[in-house]
């Protein structure tokens, strides 16, 4: 098995690393545009290798693309952080030119692979892979389900002072202040959450895991890395090793909740084949209420990539 990770930033850098660790590919090729960078990383992963021992072979690259031959899975976190006096707009036409002539060499070298987005605005971000692929969407997602939810899980943990280990949760929508995390879906070693925390005090785990990322920049100045890493990286592993398990992802919606042609995060089956199931949860008023706030801000974000071209 063979992964591709673009982008040798603390994001990429770190699940690369995972990957290797876990040794869930025998060969993890990390890829970057600057100089030396991504070799660099890929030789100290390597070298890391007899102490933590494993066998995943790491190598770096600058912008050579045909060292990614034959991936299976190809993990984009490139892309420039948000900047003082940059638009949103600025950001996401900045992003999507990058992530479009990454996934133009991804396509070319690596056709049938899987492709996991990591790269911001994220929404949009899988919206210009997709477009620019043209794979079908079970082979195109992003990730961001999967860090929401173990930031709301890590909150859970610690304020009931449990392992993190015992608590399950879901979570729909867009990755920002729009996410709709699910108490009635989120229980502690099979039981629901809402009986071993007060309302009051889950209400503002909730809203602590909306700003989960902006909690992070404020503290170091810099966007989070160990956590979407491996996020990305437990991703790849599921695909790689036909695993079948059930995480939320960002995924074009067909249909799926009443949505059509939007990028929003909700539970899938993911396989060999990448997305080989979107599951519907029963959503209430209120839940479905959210869900649409989630979606119309998604989809104007969307509006803004078309406005671009």
């Amino acid at each position: 098995m063979k992964i591709t990770v673009v982008g040798a930033g603390n994001v990429g850098a770190t699940c690369a690393d995972v990957l290797a660790t876990r040794e869930i590919a025998n060969e993890i090729v990390l890829v970057d545009i600057k100089e030396g960078l991504a070799e660099g990383k890929a030789l100290d992963i390597w070298q890391k290798a007899p102490i933590n021992q494993y066998d995943s072979r790491t190598i770096g690259s600058t912008n050579d693309y045909s060292k990614s031959a034959g991936s299976d899975v190809v993990v984009i976190t490139s892309g420039l952080p948000r900047k003082p006096g940059m638009s949103r707009d600025d950001l996401i036409g900045t992003n999507a030119g990058i992530v479009k002539s990454v996934t133009e060499n991804v396509v070319k070298h690596s056709p049938e692979a899987v492709i996991i987005i990591v790269s911001n605005p994220l929404d949009v971000m899988t919206y210009q892979a997709h477009l620019t692929s043209k794979f079908p969407r079970t082979r195109v997602m992003g990730m961001a389900g999967i860090l929401d939810t173990a930031r709301y899980r890590a909150f859970l943990a610690e304020a009931l002072n449990i392992s993190p280990k015992e608590i399950h949760a879901v979570l729909l929508g867009g990755h920002g202040d729009t996410m709709v995390p699910l108490p009635r879906y989120t229980t502690v070693a099979g039981i629901p959450v809402t009986e071993l925390i007060a309302k009051d005090k889950l209400d503002a785990i909730i809203e602590r895991t909306k700003k989960g990322g902006g909690e992070l920049v404020k503290l170091m100045g810099t966007s989070a890395w160990y956590a979407p890493g491996a996020a990305a990286a437990q991703m790849a592993e599921a695909i790689v090793k036909d695993q079948k398990r059930i995480f939320p992802v960002c995924v074009k919606l067909d249909g799926e909740y009443g949505i059509n042609d939007c990028y929003l995060g909700v539970p899938v089956v993911l396989g060999k084949k990448g997305i080989e199931k979107i599951i519907e949860l029963d959503l209430n008023t209120e839940e479905k209420a959210m869900l649409e706030t989630s979606r119309q801000h998604v989809k104007e974000v969307m509006e803004v990539l078309e406005k671009l071209g």
